[in-house]
């Protein structure tokens, strides 16, 4: 393993995994906050970058970029206020079927307004290129952008719950809803903006991913798992924990993605003899980059045997 392997695949590692954080951040807020898991989450990144192609052919990527997280806040916002809030009384398990009937929705609409196909929605001037090379080996401005718009992300949204009011009245309004409503504040309307906040959240990650990886109606699926295991491994409702499983997830991915080495392989270099006659032989001989799609679940096994918690969780329920 090389210099220039290992720093540009640990650096292609860290922006998958901050892209990932980006998503699951607003599904752990939810969650911490409503006891929701929210099905259609990945549905609203999706909506991000849709949004964003469009809103480019029109003012721009970067009026696009503060725009298409706002729409798809407002959207979340409103399921929130005329959907979920209706059914949220009758408990977790109607909660998880309109989400997940949303999910459905948005992607019929996505199909019906833009097609079944790829959109062209491509990098902006500014952000095409690399951003340095290493002995040949190239590091995409694009990925880098992904870094600081996630990292900025997480900081603001660390000050807003830590260091401003209406921050506080959220870590209130979790834990005793009823004091902070009789303090005079309105905890529906709380969670109404939470939610939508989160979706924004998911819609900023869309605006950036699009364009970086590619925009197409099949986009949200290949992610929706993802969070989901990202949210369970970091411990549901941590922030911090969602932040650490991301990293973890991405870097992991991305490394096995690179390597095509084999057990088999490795068996034979220590010295072992290994044929078509040795059992479990195809199980062998399979590379670790065709088993990198695997890999976050069977992490996700691991911690659910291990520390049913997460990383980082701390909740009983």
């Amino acid at each position: 393993m090389n210099v220039e392997f290992f720093v540009i695949s640990l650096l292609n590692g860290v922006s998958y995994g901050l892209l990932l954080f980006m998503l699951s951040s607003g599904l752990t807020l939810i969650f911490s906050m409503m006891g929701v898991l929210n099905f259609a989450h990945a549905s609203f990144y999706m909506l991000g970058a849709y949004f964003a192609y469009t809103l480019s052919g029109i003012v721009g990527f970067w009026p696009a970029l503060f725009l298409s997280p706002l729409l798809v806040g407002a959207l979340g916002a409103a399921f929130e206020r005329y959907s979920l809030r209706r059914v949220h009384k009758f408990g977790h398990v109607p909660e998880l079927l309109v989400t997940f009937g949303l999910s459905y929705l948005i992607l019929e609409l996505v199909q019906l307004v833009w097609g079944r196909s790829t959109v062209p929605y491509g990098l902006p001037e500014a952000l095409q290129g690399p951003l340095f090379s290493l002995y040949g080996t190239q590091f995409p401005k694009s990925r880098s952008f992904i870094m600081l718009v996630a990292m900025l992300m997480l900081v603001s949204v660390w000050l807003l719950l830590t260091r401003t009011r209406i921050g506080l009245v959220i870590q209130a309004a979790l834990k005793h809803p009823d004091m902070v409503e009789a303090l005079g504040h309105n905890v529906p309307r709380v969670f109404m903006l939470v939610f939508g906040g989160g979706a924004a959240l998911a819609g900023l990650a869309g605006v950036i991913g699009g364009n970086t990886y590619v925009t197409e109606p099949a986009m949200a699926g290949s992610v929706g798992t993802i969070i989901f295991v990202v949210v369970v491994v970091g411990g549901m409702g941590s922030l911090a924990g969602a932040f650490l499983a991301s990293l973890l997830i991405g870097i992991i991915q991305t490394f096995a993605v690179a390597l095509d080495h084999s057990l088999a392989t490795a068996l034979q270099a220590l010295g072992v003899a290994v044929t078509d006659q040795t059992f479990g032989y195809e199980l062998l001989k399979l590379t670790i980059s065709q088993v990198a799609p695997i890999l976050p679940y069977l992490f996700l096994v691991l911690i659910l045997i291990f520390r049913p918690k997460g990383l980082l969780g701390t909740r009983e329920d």
